[in-house]
């Protein structure tokens, strides 16, 4: 993109409800004028919230105006290098607290030029684009039971209800680097975007997502959504940001308020400095736009509710994510590794010294032919080579041939053949001294 002005911008609303049982909300939401995400933590006792609010607060880094002459590969970088961050900050705030091992998050990002969403995706949260009337899903869950559909060897309606349909495959934890999926999507005036967490896709079917998505503002679309995920029985915390994309040039675009939301768990977090005091505003009721309790009890689902969603929230928190054992003396784990290393530098470096001390060249040494032990190399100004033994043929007395090559250094294969080139060059010797001067 390379011009100046932005041809289309977005107007954004982001919520995020702890849900109808869950007693703390584990998902983090950002939107922007540049940058959407919704990041949804997994860990339970081992601390969810931490993992997805620290993912957004590296994430949120990205909510800039573009570079002019960026490219799309530019920002998709952008988006794994900030994934990237993300693991490593996890990795640390595990490190220092072993009781974090086993949290994770997953992430859905989009990056926004003006022109084009970079999409960046790590686990089962969602991106959706609704256009011309029609819902279509952007990001592909890495999830147990996906694999199965993909294969074949499920459909998506038995998905719903596979015991472990809630294990994911791939997420932030500080501990595996995730490979996420990076595509960019091109946009047009019209487009509206949903990102959410499982416990929005995980109720509602795409035609009632459709119909939700089909009326109102951004903000209503976002509230109504979940409002219709409580409705349909979600156990899980409920997040949506839902963005639509205006003519930069249409009087729409003017009244679009760019003040980022943040909302969930990322919300909760203590401001970093005074001067980010009023930056964020939250959606409804406080930071997290959390909408009134639906009573626990639902008598019937509504239509495009999925009846696969168990109000345990114990039970898919359990088999959320596949579990791993704590990190224990990671500490003692990184001083063998980087002793190992040493050891290998040092066997390598001893090894080509070694080597060195076998080979032999003919040079000149204070005027004198001499045969050296080594290669004729300086390494970090430290000389590969040292005279072994300086004969008593002045090399002004060689033949001009002879004294450019001895001067220029003559390898040899080995002491033998070092003795035996000195005695050549004896033998070729000028009659006169100074003569091959």
């Amino acid at each position: 993109m390379t011009a100046d002005v932005p041809a289309l911008r977005l107007r954004f609303a982001a919520i995020s409800d702890v849900g109808r049982v869950r007693k703390d909300n584990q998902d983090s939401g950002y939107a922007g004028p540049w940058l959407l995400t919704v990041c949804d933590g997994v860990g339970g006792a081992a601390r969810g919230d931490i993992a997805s609010s620290t993912a957004v607060q590296q994430l949120r880094n990205l909510d800039e105006p573009p570079a002019p002459d960026h490219t799309a590969e530019e920002m998709v970088a952008q988006i794994a290098g900030a994934l990237h961050r993300a693991h490593d900050r996890i990795a640390e705030l595990v490190d220092h607290d072993p009781a974090l091992a086993g949290t994770s998050t997953t992430a859905t990002v989009g990056l926004f030029d003006g022109v084009q969403l970079a999409v960046g995706h790590v686990g089962d949260s969602r991106a959706y684009l609704f256009r011309d009337a029609e819902l279509s899903q952007l990001t592909h869950d890495h999830t147990f039971v996906q694999t199965l559909i993909d294969e074949g060897r499920l459909t998506e309606e038995e998905s719903r209800v596979h015991p472990h349909r809630n294990l994911i495959l791939k997420a932030l934890d500080g501990q595996r680097e995730a490979e996420p999926d990076l595509f960019v999507v091109p946009l047009q005036p019209g487009d509206r975007l949903l990102f959410c967490s499982d416990g929005v896709s995980g109720v509602l079917d795409q035609t009632r997502l459709g119909d939700v998505l089909a009326g109102g503002s951004a903000d209503f679309a976002a509230v109504e959504l979940v409002r219709a995920s409580l409705e349909a029985g979600s156990s899980d915390n409920v997040t949506c940001v839902v963005a639509d994309v205006v003519d930069a040039d249409s009087p729409d675009a003017t009244a679009i308020d760019d003040e980022p939301q943040l909302v969930g768990a990322a919300a909760e977090l203590r401001r970093r400095s005074p001067r980010t005091a009023g930056l964020f505003r939250g959606h409804r009721n406080g930071d997290t736009g959390e909408l009134e309790p639906v009573d626990a009890e639902v008598a019937d689902l509504p239509p495009g509710a999925i009846e696969a969603d168990p109000l345990d929230p114990h039970a898919t928190e359990a088999a959320r994510y596949a579990p791993r054992p704590p990190r224990r003396f990671a500490w003692l784990r990184r001083v063998l590794a980087l002793v190992l290393v040493v050891g290998l530098l040092w066997v390598a470096a001893a090894t080509a010294w070694s080597w060195t001390q076998r080979q032999f060249f003919v040079g000149e040494h204070d005027g004198r032919v001499a045969i050296f032990r080594g290669v004729h190399s300086t390494v970090a100004g430290f000389e590969l080579y040292s005279p072994y033994q300086t004969t008593d043929l002045d090399v002004a007395q060689l033949a001009p041939f002879d004294l450019r090559k001895v001067r220029a250094t003559v390898s040899q294969t080995d002491l033998d053949a070092a003795h035996r080139y000195v005695e050549e060059l004896a033998e070729r010797m000028s009659p006169e001294p100074g003569a091959g001067g």
